[in-house]
C-alpha cells in the first residue's frame, strides 16, 4: 500500500494504469480505524488495483481537490479520473463495487 501526497499524487494515481481507491482518513477517526483492515485486504487479495492512502490532516490540498468533506471517504479512480467515491465505512464488497 502507498501513502499519498502531494508531492507523489501525480506519479501514483493521475498515471497509474490500474483502476486506484484512494482511502482519506486521520489517524483520529474511529471508523478509519474500522476501514483499514478492509483497505489492507483489499490490497492484499486484488493486485488489479493500486489501493492508496491520504492522511487529510496532511495533504488537505489533495482532501479538498476531491471534496472531501467526511472521513472515511474512498474514491475510485480510472484512467486518472474519479468513478465514483463511498462515505463512511463500508465492507469489502461494496468498495469494490466502487469501480
Amino acid at each position: 500500500m502507498i501513502y499519498i501526497n502531494n508531492e507523489n499524487f501525480k506519479e501514483v494515481v493521475s498515471k497509474s494504469k490500474l483502476p486506484v481507491l484512494i482511502d482519506f482518513y486521520a489517524d483520529w477517526c474511529g471508523p478509519c480505524k474500522m476501514l483499514a483492515p478492509i483497505i489492507g485486504n483489499i490490497s492484499k487479495n486484488h493486485p488489479e488495483i493500486q489501493v492508496v492512502k491520504c492522511d487529510v490532516d496532511k495533504n488537505q490540498e489533495l482532501a479538498i481537490k476531491y471534496g472531501v468533506r467526511s472521513i472515511p471517504t474512498v474514491v475510485a479512480i480510472v484512467n486518472g479520473e474519479e468513478v465514483n467515491r463511498k462515505v463512511g465505512l463500508a465492507n469489502e464488497g461494496i468498495l469494490l463495487n466502487l469501480f
